[in-house]
């Protein structure tokens, strides 16, 4: 037997000894009304794994009736809406549970809907679950481990097995094939080879999932503790041209000579080191962000449609970032994510070229203001991005890039402590340009505001007479043009 195994049976010991009160409780309430009830899935797995546990989840005999008039006496506050799927909720004090009766979940081909059809033992309940790591169970109140599918072997082995046959589990449910991506990524377990080989040719059936789920899915698996291995079986198996096309696009294919690098490797080195740059709660991008990991992950999904092949062997992708930024928009709004973090996403993936343009020239001030402008309130992970971004095989370049960026980060830090870059406003607002120009609200107030506003960004703040001296200059020009 191996450490590995020895210790998950000494927290298994562990974790059947010191069974939570509510646990006990229900198995009590249950076992004296002449049901079964167990703990199961998830929360096994966690309490094994030494993973803290904030839900307990059960199955039962009971029918949905028999436990909503059981949790009705235990509980301080219930929830049915799963009813129709065998599920109910309730809470007392700090615990919260979910009680399901025994089950089977599969899908009707034409319906993006489960269809439930209840069972009668826990064995049969557990056959029916996603892999054999969430297929085991703690029967309660006497904490007997359940385990009819070698879970625990599984678990030290950190691999993801269906119990019964993948491609009846996958066609069951389509979506424990995400699933598999999702636990790759928030617990780092592989993929058993058969399950594998069914995900590649079953992964069209996703299509059948609602997109809420799987976006569901998606967003769980990038912000686990190892999303790139989730995000490569999304790729292998093929799941992700159905439902993150733009991720394996970026496969394009090399030139014999290697004159531009793999942008899908590349892509995930950047989202690696984006999240190494996450922060505690304490900083300005306190991780798991799913902002910052979308954005490094797609920050170059406009390539495949811009690329171009130069005289010399060389290759362009002009204008990717503008049309990286329009296809995140595209694809992130068919997967139902909420409008703020679809633009935020896109807006990092539009300036996260705009760096480089330091590098190659001295910036003024004024650039530097309209950079920090332009960013708004996502400089902090615009700063994460461009950082993540520079990665080369040439050492001496990326070097170069790292200082580069430390140098206009240290420019932007020197005008923050002079002005107030982050909310740059005009030295004179409306209501002020009205007065001194003498006219009514209208479009010459909007023009002569971004006049001022553009002086501002030039020259930084200026005094109050020589703001008023410049829109007054400014005004009797553009009156002289008028005739």
């Amino acid at each position: 037997m191996t450490t590995t195994a020895q210790h998950y049976l000494a927290q298994l010991a562990e974790a059947t000894s010191s069974l939570p009160d509510a646990a006990r409780e229900l198995g009590e309430l249950f076992e004296a009304q002449g049901h079964e009830l167990a703990l199961v899935g998830g929360p096994v797995r966690d309490a094994i794994l030494g993973r803290p546990c904030h839900d307990l989840d059960f199955a039962t005999s009971a029918t949905p009736d028999e436990t909503e008039a059981i949790l009705r006496e235990w509980g301080s506050a219930l929830w049915t809406m799963g009813k129709a799927y065998g599920t109910i909720g309730a809470q007392r004090g700090g615990d919260q549970v979910e009680i399901t009766t025994y089950r089977s979940d599969q899908y009707d081909p034409q319906s993006r809907k489960p269809v439930v059809a209840f069972g009668d033992t826990l064995d049969g309940d557990l056959s029916r679950r996603d892999f054999t790591v969430n297929a085991m169970a703690i029967r309660v109140p006497s904490g007997t481990f359940v385990d009819p599918f070698d879970g625990l072997s599984d678990l030290s082995k950190k691999l993801l097995r269906t119990p019964i046959e993948p491609e009846k589990s996958f066609d069951d449910d389509p979506r424990r094939m995400m699933r598999a991506a999702r636990f790759a990524s928030q617990l780092g377990f592989a993929v058993q080879i058969d399950a594998a080989a069914a995900m590649y040719d079953m992964a069209h059936r996703i299509s059948i999932v609602s997109v809420e789920r799987v976006q569901a899915e998606l967003t769980a698996l990038l912000l686990g503790e190892h999303p790139r291995a989730g995000l490569e079986i999304l790729v292998d198996s093929g799941l992700a041209d159905e439902v993150l096309p733009e991720l394996p696009a970026l496969a394009l294919e090399v030139d014999e000579h290697h004159r531009h690098k793999d942008v899908y490797e590349h892509s995930l080195i950047v989202l690696d080191q984006a999240i190494e740059q996450e922060t505690g709660p304490d900083g300005p991008v306190p991780g798991p962000d799913l902002v910052i990991r979308l954005a490094a992950l797609l920050h170059d999904c406009g390539k495949p449609a811009t690329r171009r092949f130069l005289p010399g062997g060389k290759v362009s992708f002009y204008n990717h970032d503008l049309v990286g930024a329009r296809l995140v928009t595209k694809r992130l709004t068919a997967l139902k994510y909420d409008k703020h973090l679809v633009k935020d996403v896109a807006r990092l993936v539009e300036l996260h070229l705009r760096f480089h343009g330091y590098g190659e020239a001295q910036w003024t001030d004024a650039a530097v203001r309209r950079y920090v402008t332009d960013a708004g309130p996502l400089l902090a992970r615009l700063h994460i991005l461009t950082r993540a971004d520079c990665t080369t095989r040439n050492r001496r370049k990326a070097e170069y890039l790292r200082a580069a960026y430390a140098d206009l980060v240290e420019r932007i830090d020197e005008l923050r402590e002079r002005e107030e870059i982050e909310a740059i406003r005009p030295d004179l607002d409306g209501t002020q340009i009205m007065e001194i120009l003498g006219i009514s609200p209208g479009r010459d107030v909007g023009r002569a505001y971004r006049y001022m506003l553009a002086l501002r960004m030039d020259q930084g703040p200026l005094p109050q007479d020589e703001a008023v001296a410049a829109l007054t200059a400014w005004w009797a020009e553009e009156s002289a043009q008028r005739g």
